[in-house]
């Protein structure tokens, strides 16, 4: 009888344990957070001091090329109006310069729509490695277990978005600048 009062006992202890463990998963609660990176990119101040920095950098070329665009665009309907009285070989020259000019514009929009790419993907780079350490910050202080920034669904009660944009602007307004850091060694 003693064995076979030793394995139901052995039995049970499992039993009890398996009982208890929902009162203990009761106990330690699984916090999850949401952030909408979209929103960070809009609405903090890093990323409109990156979005600034973006456009001083870039608006004289931006001008520049819509002036020329502008010149071609003139140059190419004085063509067209005069083209019928032209000689042959008058024709011709003009129309190959127009080509050449237009393969010009066109080359220099180019390098300026790359060279806009990569510097946006630079400045979008810092504010990222920012907003994410101030959501790891976040995170920590309020003792979340996983915060997402991506969801079909989250109960607005999750979004954790505004705290992380007052933090970030916060970090901001502390000191660190309102530049991203890109271009400054950092």
């Amino acid at each position: 009888m003693t064995h076979l009062a030793r394995a139901f006992g052995a039995l049970l202890i499992p039993v009890l344990a398996l009982c208890a463990a929902p009162a203990q998963a009761q106990q330690e609660t699984f916090r999850v957070g949401f952030v909408n990176p979209d929103r960070v990119l809009r609405e903090a101040t890093t990323a409109k001091a990156a979005q600034a920095k973006l456009e001083a950098e870039f608006s004289k070329r931006d001008k520049d090329l819509q002036a020329q665009g502008e010149a071609l665009k003139a140059a190419s309907e004085k063509f067209e109006r005069e083209a019928p009285t032209l000689t042959e070989t008058q024709r011709a020259t003009r129309q190959r310069q127009l080509v050449d000019q237009d393969r010009e514009f066109q080359r220099k929009r180019r390098e300026f729509q790359e060279d806009l790419n990569a510097r946006k993907n630079e400045e979008l780079q810092a504010v990222y490695e920012r907003a994410n350490r101030v959501v790891k910050q976040v995170a920590e202080a309020e003792k979340y277990d996983a915060i997402l920034q991506e969801a079909i669904y989250i109960n607005p009660k999750h979004d954790i978005t505004d705290k992380v944009i007052k933090a970030l602007n916060a970090s901001t307004a502390a000191g660190t600048g309102t530049g991203t850091g890109a271009g400054t060694g950092k």
